[in-house]
């Protein structure tokens, strides 16, 4: 699943309630993901944070319509410490079953570069005609796809105007984030302000150019994301999402959202 669709992994990733904390706090998140208004993937998560580290756990599996052609189901986990407003990643695994078809991300962190990169079954042989390679300073100071998406500021006007590194074990992308809109969302758990904001999308190394797919992310593709706060951490999460694809939109939306500790 991640190796045959990188841009819909990070996007998926996006449902990552995440804290940086001085006291022990816990964060649980629902979402629902749907393509063309029809139900297609569920996900939760739940995360941990005390002295400096985090430990975050999720789940995601197929859901309505979605199920009869795929039977996806998936476990994610990231662990790592917290810096100032940084998360720093020690480790990510992704693990998913389609079918009989069982699939393994794993990658390994030593102060936010990737030491070491897991993934089965093992790519296939890439063309160097059309491949842009990984090179050595692609994969410093970078973040998985769950640390990507988790924004540290001051404020609601601060979330936005950002660039992020993101790997996800095979592609290296920069994800940019611009100011689009302020509201207010009412979700269980959650009752408040948000900021939107527009994502770009640019590959960097670890993909076949000229893949039509990626192309249309990065030069068409409309990308909104809505953070929330969680509490009083100064650490925003997204609590909705929707990707423009070349066949319809994409929604992520939480149907739950809030502190449980």
């Amino acid at each position: 699943m991640l190796r045959s669709s990188h841009a819909l992994a990070a996007v998926l990733a996006i449902a990552l309630p995440s804290a940086a904390a001085a006291s022990p706090q816990s964060f649980k998140g629902e979402y629902t993901v749907s393509f063309l208004g029809l139900s297609i993937a569920k996900s939760t998560f739940s995360s941990h944070y005390e002295n400096g580290a985090y430990a975050i756990e999720g789940s995601v599996s197929a859901a309505g319509l979605a199920k009869l052609f795929d039977d996806t189901q998936g476990t994610i986990s990231s662990k790592g410490t917290i810096s100032g407003k940084k998360m720093v990643p020690q480790a990510f695994r992704a693990d998913y079953t389609s079918g009989k078809k069982a699939s393994v991300v794993d990658i390994r962190f030593a102060n936010g570069t990737v030491t070491s990169t897991q993934v089965i079954p093992a790519p296939g042989k890439r063309d160097p005609n059309n491949w842009v390679p990984l090179g050595a300073s692609d994969l410093a100071s970078v973040l998985d796809p769950m640390a990507a998406t988790v924004i540290h500021a001051d404020s609601l006007d601060q979330v936005c105007g950002r660039t992020v590194k993101f790997y996800d074990g095979e592609m290296r992308a920069d994800l940019t984030l611009s100011y689009d809109s302020k509201g207010t969302i009412s979700v269980p758990g959650y009752k408040g302000d948000t900021i939107t904001c527009r994502m770009g999308f640019e590959p960097v190394a670890g993909y076949r150019k000229g893949r039509k797919a990626l192309n249309y992310l990065k030069d068409r593709s409309r990308m909104m994301v809505t953070f929330a706060p969680l509490g009083q951490t100064g650490v925003y999460a997204p609590i909705h999402a929707t990707v423009g694809t070349q066949i319809g939109t994409l929604t992520i939306s939480a149907k739950r959202f809030e502190a449980i500790q």
